[in-house]
């Protein structure tokens, strides 16, 4: 079993820990998290970045506040916030250093990760660390699962049923055809549109896969113009009346079996590194990849 094998296996294991530290006594966790009412930026990069928009979505979609998810490279200089949350696993990612960098001073900064002393650990504010959800693949999967179930958590999301949801994910056959397909589009909405460009990247990186993702209204919008008889279209969440039949007019295979779409990323992990395996990729050490981008040009680069 490869690294990444185990570490989608683990998964609600680590959802089960993540839930329980919103709650635990004290409220360290809970305290270091944005607050009710709070203008936030949540910034990442990757995977990260992805799993900010939809927790970004989540949050104003409960009424927490307005809140704007940005590449950690692309964040806008001089908007004010009143919190900034960085999410990056290794505590070593050069855009997420520089930026919370600058921001020291101007707005109080939290950072989850997945390293204890990691650089990233000593410049933000505030540190929530899932170390028990760090992982030795390039691929990220239980960390990137985890921030998020720990993020809705703290926001009072319900999540009865996630955990058997993701273990049905992980029980689940591999379908073949989907290990035969030559192009798959994840469609997401609201919150779960973030979840759809993970799902695509996970795909892109462990198999190499041509993939896209969208908001699900979208596409209809000329997207569904490359769907034929070798594309899978796989939603996260719910989709739109009416979909189904015009997917099947491309001959293209419909994928969503309405579990939770945290649960259903399970899933397409699990497609990934089947497909990898089939290809005679190594799903731990994807091509040009490395587990944390480090520019040479940062002033972090030695620490």
């Amino acid at each position: 079993m490869s690294y990444t094998e185990a570490e989608i296996a683990s998964q609600p294991d680590c959802w089960r820990r993540a839930a329980h530290l919103v709650g635990e006594p004290g409220g360290a966790v809970r305290e270091a998290l944005p607050q009710a009412g709070e203008r936030v930026a949540v910034v990442g990069c990757g995977t990260s970045w992805f799993i900010a928009q939809s927790y970004a979505a989540l949050r104003e979609s409960a009424g927490q506040g307005e809140t704007d998810a940005f590449a950690a490279s692309e964040m806008p200089a001089g908007r004010r916030y009143d919190r900034v949350l960085a999410l990056c696993r290794s505590g070593t990612t050069t855009e997420v250093l520089e930026l919370l960098g600058r921001l020291r001073g101007t707005a109080p900064t939290t950072v989850v990760t997945a390293v204890p002393g990691s650089p990233v650990t000593e410049v933000a504010d505030s540190v929530v660390l899932l170390d028990f959800a760090d992982e030795e693949s390039v691929v990220q999967t239980r960390f990137a699962t985890t921030e998020l179930v720990l993020l809705r958590a703290h926001l009072g999301a319900p999540l009865d049923g996630l955990e058997a949801d993701g273990r049905a994910a992980l029980a689940a056959p591999v379908a073949d055809d989907l290990l035969e397909a030559e192009q798959f589009t994840f469609l997401g909405r609201g919150w779960t549109y973030g979840l759809a460009q993970e799902a695509a990247l996970k795909m892109r990186e462990a198999a190499g896969a041509w993939t896209e993702a969208y908001p699900v209204m979208e596409f209809r919008h000329g997207p569904i113009s490359v769907t034929g008889p070798k594309s899978v279209v796989w939603w996260l969440g719910e989709g739109p009346s009416g979909l189904e039949e015009e997917i099947a007019a491309t001959g293209g295979r419909l994928v969503g079996d309405g579990r939770d779409p945290v649960a259903e990323l399970v899933a397409v992990q699990r497609l990934a590194v089947a497909i990898a395996q089939a290809r005679g990729l190594d799903p731990d050490h994807p091509r040009h990849l490395t587990r944390s981008v480090i520019l040479g040009w940062s002033r972090h680069r030695n620490t």
